[in-house]
C-alpha cells in the first residue's frame, strides 16, 4: 500500500513539475513575442529572458524541487548579458564585448566541474 501512495505522490509531483515548466515556457514565448513586436532591443529582451528563466528556478525551489543548474546558469548569463547590453547602449561602445568573455567563463566552469566532479559511491 505504501508503494501505491508513494507512486501517487511522485506522480503528482512530476505532473506539478511539468506544469511549472509549461507555464515558464509559455511566459518565455509571450515575452519573446512582446519583445519583438515592441522592438525593445537586445538588452531588454535578453534581460527579460534571463529574469524569466531565473524566476522559473525560484518557483521550482519554492515548491521544493531541486534547482536545475543548467537553467540557473543560462538565466544568469542572459540576465548579465542583457544588463551589459543596456549599459553599452547608455554608456556607448564598451572596449570589449561581453559574449566572448561569457563563453570563456562558462567553458572554464564546465571544464572544472567535469574534472572536479566526484560521483557518489
Amino acid at each position: 500500500m505504501e508503494d501505491v501512495d508513494r507512486n501517487r505522490i511522485v506522480g503528482s509531483r512530476g505532473a506539478l513539475a511539468a506544469r511549472l515548466d509549461a507555464v515558464a515556457w509559455g511566459i518565455f514565448l509571450i515575452w519573446v513575442g512582446i519583445a519583438f513586436l515592441a522592438d525593445v532591443g537586445w538588452g531588454v529582451g535578453l534581460l527579460g529572458v534571463g529574469l524569466i528563466t531565473l524566476g522559473a528556478q525560484a518557483v521550482r525551489k519554492s515548491y521544493g524541487f531541486p534547482l536545475e543548474w543548467f537553467w540557473l546558469t543560462t538565466g544568469t548569463v542572459f540576465a548579465v548579458w542583457g544588463a551589459w547590453e543596456l549599459l553599452r547602449s547608455q554608456l556607448g561602445e564598451a572596449p570589449i564585448s561581453l559574449l566572448p568573455l561569457l563563453c570563456i567563463v562558462i567553458g572554464v566552469v564546465a571544464v572544472l566541474s567535469a574534472l572536479l566532479y566526484k560521483p557518489r559511491p
